[in-house]
């Protein structure tokens, strides 16, 4: 183990690449001592489940970069689910509906980037009220009772595949394309990588350091809400109490992916490898009947060891 930390090949290698080794081992374990993991339904339900947690992570992932953080990823899905189940269930159509619930999610987006951005409340506190803000209002919406009576085809699309693969996952495909080309190839995504490298500098250098805020807590809670109406398409119904602690699954996924909680680092491939691993590991579980207090144990041990090794592996470049 010494000798593999002092590895020159163990400097060069992103966090991605233990993320994508382990799971491959993942998967060749549970093929091996779970029959029913390659079935292609459990395979099927594994895209379907990750699609989910990894659209709400890739929003995330922006305001990490920032070295921000949005703690009401959940709280907002869970609002916006009920929101759109509430306009569906009094005939609004399922376009109006999810182009309603998509703009008041933004809006949601807007207010924690003044609240970040213009006011100087940190992150933290603000996305944590959010957390309770948003819940207390999908209680409210939903009168503490789940939401049903929806139209009969809003559950096709989830439910739908193309060339069998579901319609959910080629959803998370193409966000997790757009979110990659943005950070990627575009001059906005270097400023959200500089804003939280050095957010002093990037004022001096002239960049709309809020223009670059509000980006990334719109694409936080614009792709909260899209998981949200996602949700609703697969169960049909929507409950306030759905969408539980998504946020730190969410938060866990991009951080084992690669992404700094100190901002200026992180890959949509990370956080999408990241979602991928806890779903597998969450999948396991289930087939091998392990108790989910175990899995828990388990999940909060690995992000502790990604970050470990994550630290060795810059200081080992650092020279320290």
């Amino acid at each position: 183990m010494k000798n593999f930390f002092s590895n020159k090949l163990f400097h060069r290698l992103p966090v991605e690449t233990y993320v994508v080794t382990f799971t491959v081992l993942l998967w060749i374990i549970l093929s091996l001592i779970a029959p029913n993991f390659l079935t292609g339904d459990n395979i099927s339900n594994m895209m379907r489940q990750v699609s989910i947690s990894g659209i709400i992570a890739i929003g995330v992932l922006c305001t990490i970069i920032i070295a921000g953080i949005d703690l009401s990823v959940g709280s907002v899905a869970a609002f916006c689910g009920v929101l759109v189940a509430q306009l569906l269930s009094h005939n609004f159509g399922i376009p109006l509906s999810v182009v309603i619930t998509l703009i008041a999610g933004m809006l949601i987006g807007a207010l924690n980037a003044v609240s970040v951005g213009k006011l100087g409340i940190p992150a933290f506190i603000v996305t944590l009220a959010g957390l309770q803000v948003y819940r207390g209002l999908a209680l409210l919406t939903s009168g503490g009772m789940t939401v049903g009576g929806l139209p009969p085809n809003i559950k096709e699309f989830a439910r739908g595949t193309v060339f069998y693969i579901p319609n959910l996952f080629l959803t998370l495909v193409v966000v997790a394309i757009v979110v990659h080309y943005l950070l990627s190839f575009t001059k906005t995504g270097r400023y959200l990588y500089a804003l939280g490298s050095n957010s002093e500098a990037t004022r001096r250098l002239g960049i709309p350091v809020f223009k670059i805020t509000m980006l990334a807590y719109v694409i936080s809670s614009g792709l909260a809400t899209l998981a949200g109406v996602l949700l609703v398409s697969r169960l049909s119904v929507a409950s306030p109490s759905m969408a539980n602690a998504y946020e730190l699954q969410a938060i866990a996924a991009a951080v084992v992916g690669g992404a700094s909680l100190f901002g200026g680092r992180g890959t949509v491939l990370g956080a999408v490898a990241g979602a991928i691993l806890f779903t597998t590991m969450s999948n396991g579980a289930v087939l091998l009947d392990i108790d989910p207090f175990w899995e828990m144990v388990l999940e909060g041990l690995l992000i502790a060891l990604v970050v470990y090794l994550d630290n060795l592996q810059k200081k080992r470049m650092s020279g320290l």
